[in-house]
């Protein structure tokens, strides 16, 4: 698989795209090694850049996360969005059968690492964190391909299509917010979270 091609179709022409990806062969292992490893890495370097190196600014002041602090942090934060990645997979598989569709992990897996790319490519944007709010708009494009990918990979039928990628959504949202604040909780063990430079 040519990964910049991958991620220009699936960005650019995702009907077509998710048509070649539910033929393709693929298994976790290789969804996992020759994509999503690779892509997941953007917004750990960026966010590590952006909160450590760069800085928030704030009242004319320069707030930065400490280095070692801002390098777990980003660790812990790329470990976790990789496991959460196999969550919304499980999510997916669960409850396709209960539409109708084809139970299929791999798919599965499919559908929840592909849709995923407009987050990642956008998370360069965290290098400058004023710039943050302009990629989180990339999480709505990410529930596009979601939309579009789900019922084709999971072959769900066209009348129940649209409860079963709501329900995956909502499961996916409250999957994220949850380990959201599971990463949260780790990164509050390492020390104080922020330091201002000295005047």
């Amino acid at each position: 698989m040519n990964i910049v091609a991958r991620i220009k179709n699936i960005l650019l022409s995702p009907v077509q795209e998710w048509g070649v990806i539910d033929g393709e062969n693929a298994s976790v292992n290789s969804l996992y090694t020759q994509y999503a490893v690779l892509l997941a890495i953007i917004p750990a370097v960026a966010g590590f850049i952006g909160n450590s190196l760069v800085g928030v600014s704030l009242l004319g002041m320069t707030i930065r996360v400490p280095i070692v602090s801002g390098l777990v942090l980003a660790v812990i934060g790329y470990v976790f969005g990789l496991v959460m990645l196999y969550v919304i997979a499980q999510v997916i598989f669960a409850l396709t059968p209960k539409f109708d569709g084809q139970p299929n992990l791999v798919q599965a897996l499919k559908v929840a690492v592909y849709s995923m790319t407009p987050v990642w490519v956008a998370s360069i944007l965290l290098i400058v964190p004023a710039l943050s709010p302009i990629a989180l708009l990339a999480g709505i494009y990410s529930l596009v391909l979601y939309w579009l990918g789900l019922p084709k990979l999971m072959k769900v039928p066209e009348e129940k299509k649209t409860v079963f990628c709501l329900a995956v959504i909502v499961c996916a949202i409250v999957a994220s917010f949850i380990i959201s604040a599971a990463v949260g909780a780790v990164g509050a063990m390492f020390g104080p979270s922020y330091q201002m430079p000295p005047s």
